[in-house]
């Protein structure tokens, strides 16, 4: 028995750290070389924030005994390639501060928490579904790329559910790599091997990197990727000190930032792996997924000049759809919850729908505008039903 849940812990951890550095190293890569830095630099960018997810994954998991995976801020370096044109490093490093602080502040002060708490669960769960339901959808649309490959990792999935539910993801991840070996999908040409060592970058702060870079980056790790992560935790029923991981995460963001470390927080996506029962069925044994998942973090941030070329040979299709079938019981268990309440089902639909979508209005992503419409469909239901009361 605890030899079983500390091999699914382990594939879970192992799968999650795969995804999450496969998913969008490159964004890292093309956000540093945005700002006038190399590839060496970029490795360095890796290593500080694969040590510091890694840490906090661990050690907040352990203490808390709950499933706290941390993260970097993918929204967060997409905004910053679209924003870091003309800003020099030195500037970006003061704006990495800048929101690091601001994170830390919502920590302490518990502001952050208090508003979180208000948020009714079937909300949570709904906003939580239209994050992960496109990763779901995208599995079936990456049959056009290479059909072959995804219907196999589909079909293997079917089949490893029913005969071995603990181990389907890592079964689907060997058979994936072995049969896009096979398929000649793997690419090796741009293979480099490469150590990474830390770089300092002195910060060099200014009104514009402060209200250009920082505000900006806090807003989008707060409400793209914070909020989320707190939407996962509170929809698989987790009673997490929201404050406190704040406040960690903050803090250590702001040591790291000199060295690359732009931004850290709770995940969503690759936390709601480690929260499934295929990873233990006690959810108060599922935390040791996230524990693996830190020392992963660990073990690929001090060989990430290594692995930054191993992850760009493995296909697209293959990294979308491990993503995407290691999310189908997660958004399922969403849909439910989000549906359990037959008085708060409309805002549930709504608050789902809107996250799905692409709308940005005013810079603020789908996940923010979904929350609110949900919230805003809840007042005006409940205003009138006291309304009809009275």
């Amino acid at each position: 028995m605890l030899v079983n849940r500390i091999l699914s812990a382990t594939a879970t951890g192992l799968v999650v750290v795969i995804i999450g550095f496969a998913s969008s190293a490159a964004l890292i890569y093309q956000t540093v070389i945005t700002l006038g830095g190399d590839v060496s630099l970029a490795a360095s960018w890796i290593l500080t924030l694969g040590l510091s997810m890694g840490v906090t994954s661990i050690g907040l998991s352990l203490y808390y005994r709950v499933p706290i995976l941390i993260a970097w801020s993918t929204p967060g370096a997409a905004l910053l390639i679209t924003i870091a044109q003309g800003v020099t490093i030195n500037e970006a490093i003061a704006g990495f501060i800048f929101s690091a602080l601001l994170i830390f502040l919502c920590g302490v002060t518990g502001w952050f928490e208090k508003l979180v708490n208000k948020i009714p669960l079937q909300l949570a769960s709904a906003m939580l579904a239209g994050i992960l339901v496109n990763f779901g959808i995208d599995v079936f649309n990456q049959m056009n790329a290479e059909p072959l490959l995804v219907v196999t990792m589909f079909v293997i999935f079917l089949i490893a559910k029913q005969v071995m539910p603990k181990f389907t993801m890592l079964l689907v991840l060997l058979s994936s790599i072995g049969l896009a070996w096979q398929l000649e999908l793997v690419s090796l040409s741009g293979f480099v091997w490469q150590v990474s060592e830390f770089k300092y970058i002195s910060p060099e702060f200014s009104v514009e990197a402060l209200f250009g870079i920082g505000i900006p980056l806090f807003i989008v790790t707060m409400a793209a990727q914070n909020l989320p992560g707190i939407a996962v935790l509170k929809a698989h029923h987790y009673k997490t000190p929201v404050s406190s991981i704040l406040s960690v995460t903050g803090l250590v963001n702001i040591l790291t930032a000199p060295f690359g470390g732009y931004a850290i927080n709770l995940a969503a996506i690759t936390a709601a792996m480690c929260m499934t029962t295929e990873v233990d069925k006690d959810p108060c044994k599922r935390y040791l997924s996230a524990v693996f998942a830190g020392g992963f973090y660990i073990l690929m941030a001090l060989s990430a000049g290594y692995l930054m070329g191993v992850f760009s040979a493995l296909p697209s299709a293959l990294i979308y759809s491990l993503a995407g079938i290691a999310l189908f019981t997660t958004i399922t268990h969403s849909i439910e919850q989000s549906l359990s309440d037959k008085k708060v089902s409309e805002a549930a639909i709504i608050t789902f729908l809107v996250t799905a979508s692409n709308i940005a209005l005013w810079g603020f992503s789908s996940v923010l505008w979904g929350l609110i419409a949900g919230s805003v469909t809840l007042l005006i239901q409940n205003s009138f039903m006291k309304g009809k009361l009275t």
